[in-house]
């Protein structure tokens, strides 16, 4: 069953890359608020947020799938090669370049999504920003490793 998936997965990826990454980015966004709300802010089924969590899923189908999906292509031709070395190349440039710019345009857009003016995303930006950019490091850059690493371009989902 699960080998079929995966060869379905694969066919569907060769045939519509493009599609299937911004997809797999909108749905794992969406996982992502779902897993946020029940788990870590512990909303219970009764106090979910179903419009949040479709606001979340669209920010992945619109930006994060085709920005990062368009980035991991650029970021290849960068610093081509899947060596160790080229991995750990990658990450820095990744985290040091793109991650920055990422995180600030992804905050933008979910402030705005979410009501606030210009004014109460750009408070929001300098009271967050730093923190979260911080938090990003603690995770990501390993993550990017293995990912670059292991993962080869056309598996990468955003």
């Amino acid at each position: 069953m699960m080998a079929s998936l995966w060869r379905g997965y694969q066919r569907l990826l060769s045939r519509h890359p493009w599609k299937v990454q911004i997809i797999t980015a909108g749905s794992l966004v969406g996982v992502g608020d779902v897993i946020s709300q029940q788990l870590v802010e512990k909303r219970g089924l009764h106090g979910h947020s179903l419009e949040r969590t479709m606001k979340m899923m669209g920010v992945g189908f619109c930006f994060v799938g085709p920005v990062v999906g368009g980035w991991y292509k650029v970021l290849d031709g960068l610093v081509p090669g899947s060596s160790k070395s080229a991995a750990v190349k990658k990450m820095l440039v990744d985290q040091g370049g793109f991650a920055p710019c990422f995180l600030g345009c992804f905050l933008t857009i979910v402030g705005s999504l979410n009501g606030l003016s210009k004014e109460e995303i750009w408070d929001k930006l300098k009271r967050d920003y730093k923190d979260a950019l911080i938090t990003n490091y603690y995770l990501w850059p390993a993550v990017q490793i293995a990912n670059f690493y292991f993962v080869p371009l056309h598996y990468r989902s955003p």
